[in-house]
């Protein structure tokens, strides 16, 4: 086995026949291909790139994929081992081979790590690539009279006269009938059965949509008929519309579309738990198949969509970040909702951004990519403000309502109860009296961030993180939201022995607690990670919510991403200030982000909202200009600060990240390497800035300490120049071996 050192998807000048060797990307760290022989039996589509196959390596058998075919190996055929088999009769869809080595290039990823990660577990494992199908058993112009003397059987062929589509054989033992009589029907001409695929089994035709479209209002019409322009070639679009302000509609008419023509529409959400929200409604709008990706099917199921996907069955898939790996038969448009979310980054393994490869991809395709947000992600509306994107607005909402503005609470020198200030009750109070909604938003988990002893002034830390442990009530324990380790709660202070224990500070369950002594006669809803662990819990919760009975929602930015909410008309956000000063330069555009994106689930249907943001920084001007002008106003302000700095989007970043148990293993390994760049820079004359190494913002991490190296260029070129040097100096060094490193590109976040 050797690496090579291309990546190319193919051999294009070889002569068929002339190959002797497979170049096939296997589940492994390293940055190189591996060659073999092929086996004796080939497959139907002969040997070509892109075929999955079982190889030995090392002590076991592992699937790859084929990448290349070459006439020769560095090493002597001897020493080359055979493919065990081929596991496919055809390639994997050029689309997702191309999708996959673009991101193993860009994100200075192994290819064959990066194609496990992109492929179902199903494929991983070599089991073939096919969905599960069902017999389904249809009825047969036939006389009636011939099955008098079977009664059994003439009642089973009248269920399946009503039935002309067919039934399962599932659904006929639920009316009690036997397979035996199922077959008997079949000998005798009765019945057939029509073998049809479990997932997006075409419509039986009639109309393209299952319920009207809505009408559009002015500026809606014109984004739409902007995407119409050009939906057969490359059309990026950021579509900015206040919340509330019907972008869904304009993803659904965009999709009607395409689908009139048979082209598919990749839909991505940024969590799993608006996908069933999402898929509803596309659902009740088209009978054209709509799918889903996300986490939380099972194997199968995710084999299922992937290939219905594959063969252009499904033609409006819906999912989360790794959905973008889907191939397309017939693709038509990307759509990325909520297009600034962090969670559409990847922060392990293959760190890629779902946002930027639907970019890469929509233009490798030549269709239409449209981005919607509220709050735009910085880069995307750089690129929107400098023409490279259409910039589309929408600034009404169907309610005639405007976005509620942000009114600033001064929390200095006040009294609170479960983190909320007096005139915040009262809020709520008004608006439970008038039959409404309230929504409080604490992104904290937990009973309280900290616990400590008022005698001694002992705290709480986590013996593994440079962090605070957080109190849990249900049930009872300390908690590090980090790195997950858990312990009981102290029944006196570890260091003095006083019983004067108390817990700082609010969290969800604190203020849940709160609110159901101050009104309790009102069901309070608390939505976080923790009470929605189990299966659909949230989707039930949400269900409960929508039937409009006053009530309390206490919530993280679960609730704060994109669900509807008709029956709120208040939001109170109990504290402001958690990212106005954090140490990493995106922190403001998040927090401001978080802020109007929360304070977007007020006022969305017949009645106006309010927003009550608590703050012990009413006089920050970046606060106070979100909260007079708005998200836009905010976002152009930080763009020249930006600018001037040169930092993203005017810019670009990569950051290495070099973890160990021991602090100077990390920080020697980190020091040599900026110094080995330095000096490769110098002499390369390549203008990019090394940066570092510095410690984490939490440097102690899961019992590892974690040190960075910031790469920064004026040029993508001259970024990624500098990142594959590095990747090839590391891999090649031996003190590398003995720490863990990674190299993220274009990071989200410093920490």
């Amino acid at each position: 086995m050797s690496d090579s050192v291309s990546a190319q998807p193919s051999s294009p000048g070889l002569p068929k026949g002339a190959f002797q060797v497979l170049k096939v990307a296997l589940p492994s760290p390293l940055r190189r291909l591996f060659d073999y022989l092929p086996a004796p039996r080939a497959p139907a589509c002969g040997w070509q790139p892109g075929l999955r196959v079982r190889v030995p390596f090392g002590r076991r058998d592992v699937v790859g994929v084929v990448v290349s075919l070459a006439s020769g190996s560095d090493l002597p055929r001897s020493q080359l081992r055979a493919i065990g088999e081929a596991l496919d009769e055809a390639p994997l869809p050029s689309d997702w081979q191309w999708l996959c080595q673009f991101a193993a290039r860009y994100y200075q990823h192994s290819l064959g790590d990066t194609m496990q990660h992109a492929m179902p577990a199903r494929l991983r494992q070599g089991h073939p690539m096919a969905g599960r199908t069902q017999a389904l058993w249809l009825p047969l112009p036939n006389d009636e009279t011939a099955l008098a003397r079977a009664p059994k059987q003439a009642e089973l062929y009248a269920l399946l006269r009503q039935h002309p589509h067919g039934l399962p054989g599932r659904a006929v033992s639920a009316h009690g009938f036997t397979r035996e009589q199922l077959l008997a029907l079949q000998k005798k001409g009765f019945i057939q059965p029509q073998e049809i695929t479990l997932t997006a089994a075409q419509p039986t035709g009639g109309s393209l949509l299952a319920s009207p479209s809505l009408p559009l209002n002015r500026e809606q019409a014109t984004a739409l008929s902007v995407l119409h322009e050009k939906l057969d070639g490359y059309h990026p679009c950021l579509l900015e519309g206040v919340t509330g302000s019907g972008k869904t509609e304009i993803y659904l008419q965009l999709i009607e579309a395409l689908a009139a023509k048979g082209k598919q529409s990749l839909v991505l959400v940024p969590e799993i738990g608006l996908t069933p929200q999402t898929l509803a409604r596309f659902k009740s709008r088209f009978r054209v198949p709509v799918v889903a990706l996300h986490s939380g099917l099972t194997d199968p199921e995710r084999l299922d969509v992937w290939e219905a996907a594959a063969n252009g069955r499904a033609l409006v898939i819906i999912g989360t970040r790794s959905a973008i790996f889907t191939p397309l038969a017939n693709p038509g448009a990307i759509i990325v909702d909520e297009e600034h979310d962090g969670s559409y980054k990847q922060h392990d393994g293959l760190r890629y951004h779902a946002r930027d490869l639907a970019v890469a991809r929509a233009h490798y395709h030549g269709i239409p990519l449209l981005l919607g947000s509220a709050t735009p992600s910085f880069e995307s509306l750089q690129q929107a403000l400098t023409g490279a994107y259409r910039h589309l607005r929408l600034t009404q909402r169907p309610s005639r309502h405007p976005p509620a503005k942000l009114e600033l609470i001064d929390l200095r020198h006040q009294r609170r109860q479960g983190g909320l200030q007096p005139n915040a009750i009262k809020a709520i109070k008004s608006t439970l009296a008038a039959g409404k909604q309230a929504l409080i938003f604490i992104n904290r988990r937990g009973f309280a961030p900290s616990l400590a002893c008022h005698s001694c002034g002992w705290m709480a830390e986590c013996g593994q993180c440079d962090a605070r442990m957080t109190l849990h009530r249900q049930p009872p324990l300390l908690a590090c939201h980090h790195c997950d380790s858990r312990r009981a709660l102290p029944d006196a202070c570890p260091e003095c022995g006083s019983g004067d224990l108390r817990a700082l500070g609010s969290g969800t369950e604190r203020t849940e607690e709160t609110l159901q002594g101050l009104f309790p006669d009102t069901t309070v809803h608390r939505i976080d990670r923790d009470s929605t662990r189990k299966k659909e819990s949230f989707e039930q919760v949400l269900k409960e919510i929508q039937r409009g009975e006053p009530c309390l929602l206490v919530g993280t930015q679960m609730l704060a991403k994109g669900h509807h909410l008709p029956h709120v008309t208040l939001v109170v956000v109990v504290n402001a200030d958690g990212g106005l000063y954090a140490a990493d330069f995106r922190a403001l555009e998040h927090s401001a982000q978080l802020l109007e994106q929360v304070a977007g689930r007020a006022g969305r249907a017949a009645h106006p909202g309010r927003v009550l943001v608590q703050t012990l920084h009413p006089d920050d001007p970046h606060l106070g200009q979100l909260a007079e002008h708005g998200y836009g106003a905010l976002a152009r302000n930080l763009l020249e600060e930006r600018r001037i700095a040169k930092l993203p989007p005017f810019c670009f970043m990569a950051l290495l990240r070099v973890e160990s148990p021991q602090e100077q293993a990390a920080l020697a390994l980190a020091q040599h390497a900026a110094q080995a760049l330095r000096q490769w820079l110098k002499d390369a004359n390549v203008p990019v800035r090394c940066l570092g190494p510095v410690p984490a913002p939490m440097e102690r991490r899961q019992n590892r300490y974690h040190i960075h190296v910031m790469i920064t260029a004026d040029k993508r070129s001259h970024r990624h120049a500098a990142a594959n040097w590095l990747v090839q100096w590391l891999e090649a060094n031996r003190e590398a071996r003995k720490v863990r490193w990674s190299i993220d590109i274009d990071p989200q976040t410093l920490a």
